[in-house]
């Protein structure tokens, strides 16, 4: 099983729900929303569920067995620690632009 792509959809700041993501097998098939969650041992991915007539939530696909599902959290991880570097850095990038101006104008005085 190749995966060839992970998209993170959304980012959660708040709650337990970290981020919503999508991940493409060989160029040719997809699974959407599955969650990131942040549990009280740490964060794990939670596979696309939906509610069943007795309450409980079935999952609609997962990996079979333990090798493919740390494969595929490794890489989820992977790209959830990366968009989060990156908007972290872009955050940043923002509060310097928004600085600069105020430190013009206290030169000029």
């Amino acid at each position: 099983m190749n995966i060839t792509d992970v998209r993170i959809r959304k980012i959660n700041e708040e709650g337990k729900m970290k981020a919503i993501v999508s991940v493409t097998f060989e160029d040719a098939f997809v699974v959407h929303d599955i969650k990131i969650i942040e549990g009280q041992n740490g964060l794990f991915v939670a596979m696309p569920s939906r509610k069943v007539a007795e309450g409980d939530y079935r999952d609609i696909a997962h990996p079979i067995n333990s090798d493919t599902r740390n494969q595929l959290q490794d890489r989820i991880f992977e790209e959830y620690e990366r968009v989060k570097l990156e908007m972290a850095a872009e955050h940043q990038d923002e509060a310097i632009l928004d600085e600069a101006p105020e430190e013009e104008a206290e030169e000029e005085d």
